[in-house]
């Protein structure tokens, strides 16, 4: 598709889930350039498979909770369930993917040689043991350590029998109510369970004819999963700990309440989870918001791809389970204890700031005097901040002001994920009111993000707005807004390109760059790409952007080849990326290249890298490096030293064949040199990082970077760099603000 068609002990990783992840990858080759034979790129031992790379980039997150010291007690608790949550959506849409593969009979292998039901066995052995991990930390080290800090879960059965009984009556009137007995026998048919539901098996006796019979109860997700039992009307205690109580734990044992004149033999828990990848034939679609609406609304239907249980369940409960839900057993976890713990999030609501992180202000360089002017601001230099470190309120602020501003004529703005009760989107509404021209390109295929942008789309339509929701084939992932806007000499464009979403709420947690610039050349292409994507202008001479899917490869690939000329020439070759990640095989097999020709090559990838550095002959001048931390590494940057005229791209766009091939996407050149070497400085603070850092190692395994070099927590000093500007005064307006 063309867009111009449009308390364990403290150990490393690579000591026990990395290896076990990686434990029958193809292992690498001794030496493929020693003998004087050139590399064979193509070998699939120089390759990690993308899945379980990935595993691997949630075993990261998973050891940021089972690594004690590197985080306050609830912000370990945090990772619990962001790794949880991370799993529940790459079974959704990964594993479902590759199931599909393998119902089709499909045996093209991958790039490092795997059939997808080889991946499927490789991923059911690393995602048992990363079960195994989680719950020998939540159980064995946090919940102790909580209990420590007067913060404890209970049993129902372990209460005293007043409070079992102000429960008993908590239950019948809060929660009673809201369940739904079904039952399963020849006169009701086994009972539709929705995706990521958390259901109870029943097993019961009807105590008037002696049958066993079988009925299924949804533990309902409208209502906290965690009882606070200190917040429950008429309990009171003298311990002054915080109590908390599963939801499941209550409904099991008042059970006899749903099923009266039955006989409660024994409950169990289970929890599936759903294909939930929305499958759209565009070009049948004549309405694709009607075609998404359907789509998100079908997505409780999907295939079961995995049915956690209890192993406690009996053997004929289990097979019942399977059979109907249609589920091979290699889709099948058996899991001790509580399922379903991304709600462990909600901990983090708790009023113990001794267990959390120090809160952080960011800095909004706009507050400073003189610069309350945004537009006069970006006039005078390019603007570069950083978030979180830097503010989000100014890009909120951008697109405020351009609304209310009675010179600004125009705003076009492209949105993928903006979040609920998006000021952003609201800004724009009050300026499609006030009679400005105000086009959005809302991306409907937000994978997770529907709902809310057809919502928000809805939204925008009803005030005039003129609303685009992308091309057929293709997700619009691009982060660009322009405003046009009256002025003395003529008519200006503003703007605004960012990597990461118009969304404040993430931009508090996710790190990101965002440019201000007015640069007319750059505001060309840009409008240029607007056009594209709202009529049938075509057009593919972008020169300063880079616009996927029409030349981000082929650029990023020549500037590639550039370094390995230098490198020939002078000796002299760098790059620099920064991404989320790297999969694209074409990308890595020059950079094999470049590698050979003695380019040095520093990548910073959070998440999936398929390429495996430091392997002799082949990728000896790569090094890897990935941070977990507090903040989400989101932002993408990508640097080529170019015989000391560096060139620098920032954008929304990974090195991936669906942000190269599937997608709109935009890389956009950095030309103030001082903005350069901000950026390349921040790219060494990440790669000196040995505190939140892990090395990505030669067989594919990663393990946390440490060196004898002073502690360097990249993360950290970002925000140090934030309290010394706050201290500081006379700070300049349109340099970098990180």
């Amino acid at each position: 598709m063309q867009l111009t068609d449009i308390q364990l002990p403290t150990r490393t990783m690579s000591e026990t889930s990395s290896d076990n992840i990686l434990n029958t990858v193809t292992p690498i080759p001794a030496k493929l350039n020693g003998n004087g034979h050139r590399a064979d790129f193509a070998d699939p031992s120089l390759y990690i498979n993308r899945e379980l790379s990935w595993l691997l980039f949630n075993q990261r997150v998973l050891e940021e909770a089972t690594r004690p010291g590197l985080h306050p007690l609830l912000e370990r608790l945090k990772f619990i369930s962001i790794f949880s949550s991370n799993l529940d959506e790459f079974f959704m849409i990964r594993v479902a993917g590759i199931e599909k593969q393998v119902e089709a009979g499909i045996q093209k292998k991958t790039v490092d040689g795997f059939t997808p039901y080889q991946q499927l066995e490789k991923i059911r052995t690393a995602v048992l043991r990363q079960f195994e991990e989680r719950h020998a930390c939540l159980y064995n080290d946090l919940i102790p350590a909580l209990a420590e800090q007067a913060i404890t879960f209970v049993s129902f059965n372990e209460l005293p029998q007043g409070e079992r009984d102000t429960l008993t009556a908590h239950f019948l009137k809060e929660i009673y109510p809201v369940l739904t007995p079904l039952a399963f026998d020849t006169g009701h048919p086994f009972p539709f369970m929705s995706n990521l539901s958390l259901n109870l098996a029943i097993e019961l006796e009807d105590c008037e004819h002696g049958n066993i019979r079988f009925a299924r109860v949804k533990v309902p997700n409208i209502l906290p999963r965690l009882l606070k039992l200190n917040d429950i009307e008429g309990i009171e205690s003298s311990d002054p700990a915080i109590r908390f109580l599963w939801m499941e734990d209550l409904i099991q044992n008042n059970l006899e309440r749903l099923f009266p004149k039955m006989k409660i033999i024994r409950s169990h828990q289970f929890r599936i989870i759903r294909d939930a990848d929305i499958e759209i034939e565009e070009d049948e679609a004549g309405d694709l918001l009607q075609t998404i609406e359907k789509g998100v609304r079908s997505r409780r239907y999907g295939d079961v791809v995995r049915l956690d249980l209890s192993p406690k369940m009996p053997a004929f409960i289990r097979q019942l389970l399977v059979n109907n839900l249609e589920v091979d057993e290699r889709n099948v976890y058996e899991i001790d204890g509580a399922l379903g713990l991304s709600c462990l999030m909600e901990l983090l609501k708790l009023d113990r700031p001794a267990l959390k992180d120090e809160p952080f202000i960011p800095f909004n360089p706009f507050e400073q005097k003189h610069t309350t002017d945004l537009f006069s601001a970006i006039r005078e230099r390019d603007i570069l901040l950083y978030h979180p470190y830097d503010s989000f309120q100014p890009v909120v602020d951008f697109i405020d002001r351009a609304a209310s501003d009675p010179d600004v004529l125009s705003i076009k703005q492209t949105l993928y994920r903006v979040g609920g009760n998006s000021p952003i989107v609201k800004s724009l509404m009050k300026a499609a009111e006030l009679g400005k021209q105000v086009a959005v390109l809302v991306e409907l295929k937000a994978r997770f993000d529907e709902e809310n942008n057809i919502v928000w789309a809805k939204a925008l339509e009803e005030v005039g707005a003129h609303v685009i929701y992308g091309l057929p084939g293709l997700k619009t992932h691009a982060k660009l807004t322009m405003v046009v806007r009256r002025e003395p000499e003529g008519l200006r464009r503003y703007l605004h390109l960012g990597t990461g979403n118009y969304n404040p709420s993430t931009g508090k947690l996710y790190t990101d760059y965002s440019f201000f610039t007015d640069d007319e050349a750059l505001a060309s292409e840009v409008a240029e790409l607007f056009n594209a994507l709202t009529g049938y202008f075509r057009h593919t001479g972008y020169h300063r952007l880079l616009v996927s899917p029409i030349n981000t490869r082929t650029r990023i690939i020549e500037m590639i080849e550039r370094e390995i000329g230098w490198a020939k020439s002078s000796g002299s070759g760098h790059i620099m990326m920064k991404m989320n990640s790297l999969v694209d095989p074409a990308t890595i097999q020059v950079l094999y290249k470049a590698s050979c020709a003695g380019v040095k090559i520093d990548l910073v990838v959070r998440g999936i890298c398929c390429l495996k550095p430091g392997i002799p002959g082949v990728s000896e001048n790569i090094r890897v490096v990935s941070i977990i931390g507090r903040y989400l590494e989101h932002s993408r940057a990508y640097y080529f030293a170019n015989g000391g005229r560096p060139e620098l791209y920032l954008g929304s766009a990974d090195i991936m064949p669906r942000n190269l091939d599937d997608r709109v996407e935009t890389l956009f050149p950095i030309f103030d040199p001082a903005l350069v070497q901000r950026v390349k400085a921040d790219l060494d603070l990440m790669l000196s990082d040995n505190v939140k850092a892990w090395s990505i190692m030669p067989d594919g395994t990663c393990s946390p970077l440490v060196n004898d070099a002073p502690k360097v927590n990249s993360q950290d000093r970002f925000m140090k760099r934030v309290q010394q500007k706050k201290k500081s005064t006379g700070i300049k307006r349109g340099l970098s603000m990180n």
